[in-house]
């Protein structure tokens, strides 16, 4: 109670001394017991934090393993990618036309021998980047490569379907595309 209350209810005779002095001790004991304002118990503050802190341990541990886990899984498929080129590779070193293909917005240049060329201009032939370099392999080892990696499959001509009859109002039906045209 306020000194002023207090006095104020002691000469209306409201209250007694004994009532005044347990009010007060009550108080008082009530203050030490309970932290000051805006403070909660340290004991369960404490407690809180610790869990807290260990629950964004345990989120960052979890977010940092699964990292690990994609980047192994991703040098892994570089492994396997490079074993199978390593493997498929066909030498393309002693042609001498050459063969330009884009990769990405850059127009990058093969050379390669004139069946060589045929065979990747027929599907039968691709070219795959790996480590830098640009290798020549089968189809069946670029659909692999495909299957595990597709941005390292450069340039593979799907192989053309059995002829399909041709559209009577077509206008360049009578100009047909050479297969060993250069651009």
């Amino acid at each position: 109670m306020s000194n002023a209350l207090r006095d104020q209810l002691l000469k209306a005779g409201l209250v007694s001394d004994k009532q005044v002095k347990k009010a007060v001790k009550e108080k008082r004991q009530e203050a030490n017991q309970r932290p000051g304002k805006g403070q909660a118990n340290p004991a369960v503050d404490t407690r809180a934090q610790a869990q807290r802190t260990q629950a964004e341990k345990a989120e960052r541990d979890r977010q940092l393993n699964l990292q690990r886990q994609v980047a192994a899984e991703q040098k892994a498929i570089a492994a396997q990618i490079r074993q199978m080129v390593d493997s498929h590779r066909i030498a393309a070193a002693e042609g001498d036309i050459p063969f330009n293909f884009a990769d990405g917005k850059t127009v990058k240049r093969l050379y390669v021998t004139p069946p060589l060329r045929d065979k990747i201009s027929r599907g039968q032939l691709a070219i795959v980047k790996v480590e830098g370099r640009y290798e020549l392999v089968s189809a069946e080892a670029a659909e692999k490569i495909r299957a595990r990696h597709a941005p390292s499959v450069i340039l593979w001509n799907e192989p053309k379907p059995a002829e399909e009859p041709k559209a009577g109002d077509d206008p360049y039906a009578g100009y047909e595309v050479p297969d060993d045209l250069m651009w």
